[in-house]
């Protein structure tokens, strides 16, 4: 889904549910393309075509997105110096704990981690998880994790080592040392039959 069809969708979806605010849907005039109006008419006509098809996909976003869009409007959709909501003023950030003002107690995020997962899943499914704000539960900050931290097997993160056990951590040294024994082998037998048993010291420890 492009930037244009994400923002159309969304706009239809504001539009059909009454408990958006209506300065949701109301975009700065330089994000306009610089062109030439068309009449009156073919406006309509493409309204109405286009309202069918927009109308269908806003029926798609489930109730938690549109309620969750609807009390904390991402920033990229407001106009420059719309004053925030209720919900806005109280918390800035719904995923984030934060420290009261006045009393200075810090309250609890307003999304537990378990339903911050929930909007994150159901965003992600909609194409529009970049509209969220950031959050420990988002694909990109997992992603992130899984590569620094590896699996959930101790110690394939990066960096990281499996310390098994001792006969499985002396193995490569103990291959290593058995290889340069097998190719210096011809020598030995060499200095075996010139020294013979009976003079030979060089015995294994």
């Amino acid at each position: 889904m492009t930037a244009s069809q994400l923002h159309s969708f969304i706009l239809s979806a504001v539009r059909l549910c009454p408990a958006f605010p209506a300065r949701f849907f109301l975009l700065p005039l330089s994000s306009a393309p610089a062109s030439v109006p068309p009449p009156a008419s073919s406006l309509e006509s493409k309204t109405m075509a286009s309202a069918a098809k927009y109308i269908q996909l806003a029926k798609t976003l489930p109730p938690p997105l549109q309620r969750f869009f609807a009390r904390w409007p991402p920033a990229s959709l407001q106009p420059a110096g719309s004053p925030p909501t209720r919900h806005q003023e109280q918390r800035p950030d719904p995923f984030r704990s934060h420290e009261h003002p006045v009393t200075g107690k810090w309250h609890d995020a307003a999304y537990s981690c378990r339903r911050q997962a929930q909007l994150v899943r159901l965003a992600r499914e909609h194409g529009v998880e970049d509209l969220l704000p950031p959050t420990s539960k988002g694909t990109e900050h997992r992603l992130a994790r899984r590569v620094e931290l590896g699996l959930r097997v101790k110690g394939t993160g990066v960096g990281q080592t499996v310390k098994g056990r001792i006969h499985e951590r002396h193995m490569i040294a103990k291959m290593e040392q058995r290889r340069k024994a097998m190719l210096e082998m011809p020598k030995l037998m060499t200095a075996w039959k010139r020294i013979g048993k009976r003079n030979w010291t060089k015995w294994p420890k």
